[in-house]
């Protein structure tokens, strides 16, 4: 029996096991209270063991085990981004990337809260900086200096990395229906912002389809590219006078001028008359559409 007025000392024995080494801790002597049963001892010592536990063992060791989160995720991106083969001095002027496209995408989903969980769920892999809603809302999920995953694998000019340069805009619409009017003018005003705060040149307001011609087809041929061209966001041709190009023109050639990836020329053909054409959408240039290619180059490259 444990009289009152005294202490005890109790040395914990300790092996901690982690994935490459063990370590042990031999003897470590701690005082528990006396004036305590045999049973509160016993308890008091346990909690004792769970903290030294807890200080011992390594927390990386359990990170490996759990999923992490996107902001320790940028963590670990950092950390791998220092060369530890060089001494550091931190420099004083620097900043992030600088947003110098817009890509334009619907969401081919039935609603802004679907859209935005598919950008929440970890497995998805996807996101955006914007989403927009049929009655106008907007809906910002991330800073416009971070680098979002909207563009996939794609190519535009000799940029083959697009979401490293650009801002993705997601409108609500399945792909299949026109594009509200509210909509358009809250997209309008957006583009008008991100214009001026960026300087983001007239020709790269474009759409996902121009950079992944063999995988994507938003936003569909509803979308008012038009309307937008006349703001200043991306361009268009001059319906009422259009000029048969001459003999030497290569339409080839214009389109990847234009930016097209000619890698596979139907593809890029199907994403060029999808936007300017409309109808007809596919991988044969008509006379017609020579003649809206040509006035395009000539009046923006």
């Amino acid at each position: 029996m444990l009289s009152k007025g005294f202490v005890v000392g109790v040395s914990l024995f300790m092996l901690i096991g982690c994935s490459t080494s063990k370590k042990v801790t031999v003897a470590k002597k701690v005082d528990v209270p006396v004036g305590l049963s045999a049973k509160e001892v016993l308890t008091e010592v346990e909690e004792i063991a769970k903290v030294e536990v807890q200080n011992a063992v390594d927390t990386t060791v359990f990170q490996a085990f759990r999923e992490l989160t996107p902001e320790e995720k940028i963590v670990e991106q950092k950390r791998m981004g220092i060369y530890k083969g060089a001494d550091w001095a931190a420099a004083l002027h620097y900043d992030l990337r600088k947003p110098n496209f817009v890509i334009i995408h619907h969401t081919a989903q039935n609603s802004v809260a679907q859209t935005v969980r598919t950008f929440q769920v970890p497995h998805s892999k996807v996101s955006a900086h914007y989403v927009i809603g049929r009655d106008g809302q907007v809906i910002q999920m991330l800073n416009d200096y971070e680098r979002a995953w909207h563009a996939g694998k794609s190519k535009w000019g000799n940029i083959d990395d697009l979401n490293s340069v650009s801002l993705g805009i997601e409108l609500d619409n399945n792909g299949k229906e026109p594009f509200p009017d509210a909509q358009i003018n809250s997209l309008l005003i957006l583009l008008d912002t991100l214009k001026a705060k960026y300087l983001i040149p007239q020709l790269n307001f474009i759409g996902h389809a121009d950079i992944a011609p063999m995988r994507k087809d938003d936003p569909s041929v509803l979308f008012p590219w038009k309307r937008l061209a006349e703001r200043g966001f991306g361009i268009w041709y001059n319906e009422d006078y259009l000029m048969m190009p001459p003999a030497n023109f290569n339409p080839i050639d214009a389109l990847k001028i234009m930016g097209y990836d000619m890698r596979n020329q139907e593809g890029a053909i199907r994403a060029f008359k999808r936007k300017y054409i409309v109808k007809e959408v596919n991988g044969v240039l008509t006379a017609q559409d020579q003649a809206v290619l040509y006035d395009l180059y000539r009046k923006y490259y």
